[in-house]
């Protein structure tokens, strides 16, 4: 009896020991990037939204795209790029459509409940943009009651609700000018240097911005957007990411798409 006693006790150490070793094995994976193609890193983004990502040519580029094209190449990877609807970017990364989002993204309380970010790669200033000849807005405060253009879930929406507007929902920049022009809504809240580059490669001479002050909506730090559980990917990013803002990559993208170094705060 002693010695069957005794087997029977070797044998659950051993059993402990397997599932120890299995949960180290598990443990020890997690740290690694989890990517949905072995060797590559798929991006999702809008594709439509200059200069961040839109297409010349029918070419895909933009400052995010030449930004997640770099990630990779100095994380070692190939890149695929995605092109998402706004509506279904986030959600794409939480179904594992890709492994990250690199799309003007801001790093809500929200969204770091659900997901992972990067350390911020720009700092975005909110402005309002409205008809040149418009004298009504002379302050964000202005809008309350008025109907403001921004796409639906994003920080952009959030403020035209926290003063007091009424969110008209714009599926892309382009759309959100377009409401403006056709009096649709009184103006459109957006990202100043989203503005600068739109009136700059369309010479809309119609359209004025009004900056709002960083007391009544604070520079947004924007971060890449990843599923939860990819604690290796997050930190592969930036490890990625301290290497082009040390090498200077990230400043010569910035100035060359925004006319200026919006990579710090």
């Amino acid at each position: 009896m002693k010695k069957l006693m005794k087997r029977l006790g070797l044998a659950a150490a051993g059993i402990l020991m397997v599932c120890g070793l299995a949960a180290c094995g598990k443990q020890a994976s997690s740290t690694q990037p989890q990517l949905v193609s072995k060797g590559t890193l798929t991006v999702g983004l809008e594709g439509t939204y200059a200069p961040y990502s839109y297409r010349q040519n029918g070419k895909l580029t933009g400052f995010e795209v030449e930004l997640a094209q770099q990630l990779a190449k100095k994380m070692g990877y190939k890149v695929k790029f995605v092109p998402t609807k706004w509506d279904s970017l986030i959600a794409g990364v939480g179904a594992k459509k890709f492994d990250l989002a690199i799309n003007d993204i801001a790093m809500t309380p929200e969204r770091k409940k659900a997901y992972r970010f990067s350390d911020p790669y720009i700092y975005s200033k909110s402005a309002l943009i409205m008809k040149k000849d418009d004298q009504a807005i002379k302050q964000v405060g202005d809008i309350k009651g008025q109907k403001i253009a921004a796409a639906t879930g994003t920080a952009n929406a959030d403020n035209v609700k926290k003063f007091g507007g009424q969110n008209v929902s714009s599926t892309d920049f382009a759309t959100a000018m377009s409401l403006v022009r056709e009096g649709r809504v009184a103006a459109a809240m957006n990202s100043k240097e989203a503005f600068l580059y739109y009136q700059k490669s369309t010479g809309a001479s119609d359209l004025k911005y009004q900056e709002i002050p960083t007391s009544k909506i604070k520079e947004q730090p924007i971060g890449i957007l990843m599923g939860k559980n990819n604690a290796g990917l997050q930190k592969k990013v930036n490890k990625a990411l301290v290497e082009l803002r040390k090498d200077g990559t990230l400043t010569r993208l910035s100035e060359k798409y925004f006319d200026g170094d919006i990579t710090k705060p």
